[in-house]
């Protein structure tokens, strides 16, 4: 499998871009998954794939010939967050399997980003998330 499916702060113009960008094959293309997507309220989000809700990002293609080496890098810089974040298979809407980044820390839930949007977080505040 060499797509990425990203949702946070590796997407293009956020602070992690830098690690993902090197290993990146072609511009990606707009997608989402199933699951939920919460503000950590650390500068960060958090994803909790599964579910009906929609989380939006991109989908790339990574370089087949940097694959192992792509994949060792991000979950190091995955894993180093305070989350505990593990790489785990999504399906794409337009049904195309993927890596993905799912948090494994729960208390990482600050709240819920109801349009799954992390850019459209600012315009999307809806209080503490439920959980239950």
């Amino acid at each position: 499998m060499t797509l990425l499916f990203v949702y946070g702060t590796l997407r293009p113009g956020e602070v992690r871009w830098q690690h993902l960008a090197p290993y990146v094959v072609g511009e990606g293309r707009e997608t989402s998954v199933a699951g939920e997507l919460y503000d950590t309220g650390l500068g960060y989000p958090a994803a909790l794939f599964g579910g009906d809700s929609r989380i939006l990002g991109r989908v790339y293609r990574l370089d087949d010939g940097q694959l192992t080496a792509a994949l060792a890098h991000l979950d190091e810089v995955e894993s180093a967050v305070r989350g505990l974040y593990v790489r785990v298979r999504v399906v794409s809407d337009d049904g195309e399997a993927a890596w993905a980044y799912q948090c494994g820390e729960p208390d990482l839930l600050h709240s819920r980003i109801e349009c799954g949007d992390w850019l459209q977080r600012e315009t999307d505040e809806k209080g503490p998330a439920r959980r239950g």
